[in-house]
């Protein structure tokens, strides 16, 4: 049981966030990003690097269209900055010190040797060799995008600092010194910007649990944006990144069954909800392109002024600030 003085103190400490609000403006966040990207030599001789010479995707376009996909579905409240873009002509170690080399990657991918196990890369060296818990602390990065290719053994997204939750995989250990949470992303120049924006959205969706984990029934506002026909019968609403509306599997972005949903509710009218239920397929996401299934999903995210319940109507408030979310 608390003494007299701590629940004095309770009394007058100020409030994390002030009572809930219908009018706290939604705020526009502009996280500050290290991008470092593995793109080894091959050949000494040419100078020819991994992406160049399987024929993948280049770094900066990837970039680019990634962080204005985003500045788009955001409506201009998610504006990500490359402070610094760091090329490196390595292979990633692996947890157990393993690197591979130009041959022996190639062996691994055009399947001539097993690719090696454990496949995890190394963050804690990745955390020491680029100062990011320092940097981080300085207040000089927020977040860290890792650009590699199969068998880098990148996790998609995982966070670290004082209080790191699961974000996709599990937290990172032994990263207090960053003073506070980011989150490392972890993409492939062998894929496109729809598989960022999939990376992204499991980075959301971890995000967005938790920070409505406190809440149940309605209130829980998040479990409700997820649901979809399969898993909620007559209570569709947006899907997960995963899932559509009308979803039957996973990646069943293409499926044109009719559904009657909820999602124009949440992206006119969140959040007084006016029960707008309509018939939607996929002609709604794309008809089944990744890139634009998760750019509709994405635009679906409130994005208004106000709080209730101590959490903002904006949720990219959470998405690309974890420090944001109350643990």
């Amino acid at each position: 049981m608390p003494s007299l003085l701590e629940t004095l103190i309770s009394l007058f400490r100020p409030a994390r966030y002030p009572t809930d609000s219908a009018t706290e403006p939604a705020q526009i966040m502009r996280p500050k990003v290290l991008a470092i990207v593995y793109d080894p030599v091959m050949d000494a001789s040419t100078g020819i690097t991994l992406s160049k010479k399987l024929g993948w995707k280049d770094p900066s376009d990837l970039l680019t269209g990634f962080i204005l996909d985003l500045l788009d579905v955001s409506e201009g409240l998610a504006r990500y900055e490359i402070v610094q873009r760091i090329n490196v002509n390595e292979f990633p170690a692996k947890v157990d010190g393993f690197r591979y080399t130009p041959q022996s990657f190639l062996d691994a991918w055009n399947r001539a040797a097993t690719p090696h196990m454990p496949q995890e890369a190394n963050y804690q060296a990745i955390l020491t060799q680029f100062n990011i818990l320092q940097r981080v602390a300085r207040n000089e990065i927020d977040e860290v995008w890792l650009f590699g290719f199969p068998h880098a053994g990148f996790y998609e997204s995982t966070m670290g600092g004082p209080g790191a939750f699961w974000c996709n995989a599990p937290p990172l250990a032994n990263t207090s010194a960053s003073k506070r949470r980011f989150v490392i992303m972890g993409f492939s120049c062998e894929r496109g910007i729809g598989e960022m924006l999939e990376a992204y959205g499991h980075r959301a969706e971890s995000i967005m649990e938790k920070t409505f984990s406190t809440l149940t029934g309605e209130a829980n506002l998040w479990k409700r944006f997820i649901r979809y026909e399969k898993a909620a019968p007559g209570k569709s609403a947006c899907g997960n990144i995963h899932f559509a509306p009308n979803s039957q599997a996973d990646y069943d972005w293409g499926n044109m069954t009719p559904v009657q949903s909820e999602c124009y509710d949440w992206l006119l009218n969140f959040p007084n909800f006016k029960g707008d239920i309509r018939t939607v397929d996929a002609n709604e996401w794309g008809g089944g392109e990744i890139r634009a299934h998760h750019k509709w999903w994405f635009n679906h995210f409130p994005r208004t002024s106000g709080r209730k319940n101590k959490i903002h109507n904006n949720w990219w408030q959470y998405i690309t600030n974890p420090q944001n979310v109350l643990v």
